[in-house]
């Protein structure tokens, strides 16, 4: 490649929803071309990756422990984990040598692994999560086999969760399987008419989103999430809930299992920064279940967020990355049509993108769109684009020093209340009062 074609390839919002939702250049697609490893891959959904990654996500279970077997490579950065304090003796190792890489001799100590687990401890653990990293996945171990050995000597639930990066594309990948495991404990029991479990992450929905009282007043008296279950007897109550509410995509095969085996059908809500599209989700879904709901005092508080930002920095010209609690091209036609600028979007559009690449092309269709995977992106620099604010950490990385809300923080957003915070940190970020990193 000469000088001259050092640069990052990106393709206008106009230009990609002229091509289609079925053509989509093989440069925005990650498995077609080499990845960089850009900061976005350190901190989105990697499998292994800080935030929620399979590790954590893997012990939401209240009182489970977590054997990773895994090489010293995989298993290192785990020990950053184990040092927070509520992960204080949950993560164990077995490492793997070369001959356990090539012979799978490491498989026959894994029940031995996970009986001195317990013998150590000084209460029973309520389940052991056995983590296996890509090699076992090369190695094709069943572990399911290995698991139901290891429980025939601890007379406890041992389950497997898979980091195994090589997924990621798959039908299956790390974050949606661990999310089917984490609930596969439940049993049936009784249904409870006024009770929900709200499906989707691993940290609880911050506490004055207002889906609480909305399904309050649909006569809901029990909302129940993982996080805020606070021992085991607590979460196997979930088993008890009339419905499930997913409020995120990759939570589908865990409601879908739960309907099968519980006979408990699900509703999915997406998360949306768009004020008018979130009250006609929040009344269809009222109507669905025959009830009705006042939200209007939601919607204004938020949208007083909104006028609050747009009237001091009505010209603000946004950078949005997908290292953020959002879609990136929703939350980027939420800001073109709350009237601000988005000059560049850092994400990889997927065919179900396309409904909000079509309005963004039809309201800006100069919007530059990148793959923070494509080896390209090696050569961005600030020259590319112009930015006021910046979302999300990949962003912030690109454009070092510009105001930044991280937006990334495990307690999630939603909602009206998700929009109001946003904007209320996007205002403060500016006035150069507030953290640059918020929810």
């Amino acid at each position: 490649m000469s000088n001259m074609d050092r640069k990052p390839y990106w393709i206008s919002a106009g230009d990609l929803a002229r091509q289609g939702r079925d053509n989509i250049p093989p440069e925005l697609i990650s498995n077609t071309h080499l990845i960089y490893s850009s900061p976005a891959t350190l901190a989105f959904n990697s499998p292994g990756a800080q935030g929620f990654g399979v590790k954590r996500a893997g012990l939401a279970i209240p009182g489970s422990v977590m054997l990773l077997v895994a090489p010293g490579c995989c298993g290192r950065n785990t020990t950053l984990l184990a040092e927070m304090p509520e992960y204080h003796n949950r993560f164990f190792y077995l490492m793997m040598d070369e001959t356990d890489i090539v012979t799978g001799r490491h498989l026959k100590n894994i029940p031995q692994a996970v009986e001195e687990i317990c013998r150590s401890l000084p209460q029973m653990p309520s389940v052991v999560m056995i983590c296996l990293t890509c090699a076992d996945a090369l190695l094709g171990t069943d572990m399911e086999r290995v698991c139901r050995k290891a429980m025939k000597k601890v007379d406890i639930p041992v389950l497997p969760c898979y980091m195994y990066a090589l997924t990621r594309e798959g039908r299956k990948p790390p974050m949606v399987h661990v999310r089917q495991s984490i609930y596969s404990l439940l049993e049936p029991m009784k249904k409870q008419p006024a009770a929900v479990n709200l499906l989707g992450y691993f940290a609880h929905l911050i506490d004055d989103c207002e889906i609480y009282d909305l399904l309050h007043q649909m006569g809901i008296r029990k909302t129940r999430e993982i996080s805020r279950c606070r021992d085991y007897e607590e979460y196997k109550q979930m088993a008890e809930a009339n419905f499930n509410l997913v409020l995120n995509p990759e939570a589908r095969f865990a409601a879908q299992d739960m309907q099968k085996r519980l006979d408990i059908p699900s509703v999915e809500l997406t998360r949306l920064y768009q004020l008018d599209k979130i009250q006609n989700q929040y009344h269809i879904f009222a109507s669905a279940l025959g009830t009705t709901i006042e939200d209007q005092k939601y919607f204004d508080e938020a949208q007083a967020a909104v006028d609050a930002f747009h009237e001091t920095y009505p010209d603000t010209v946004f950078s949005v990355g997908e290292g953020c609690n959002a879609d990136p091209f929703e939350l980027s036609l939420a800001f073109l049509r709350y009237g601000f600028r988005v000059n560049e979007i850092f994400g990889n559009p997927s065919a179900d993108n396309f409904i909000y690449i079509k309005k963004i092309a039809a309201l800006s269709p100069e919007t530059r769109i990148y793959s923070n995977l494509e080896p390209t992106m090696l050569y961005y620099d600030l020259s590319e684009g112009e930015a006021d604010v910046t979302i999300g950490r990949d962003a912030a990385y690109y454009h070092p020093g510009c105001p930044n809300v991280e937006w990334s923080e495990d307690i999630q957003p939603f909602g009206y209340a998700g929009v109001k915070l946003l904007f209320e940190q996007l205002l403060a970020v500016r006035q150069g009062k507030g953290k640059e990193s918020a929810v």
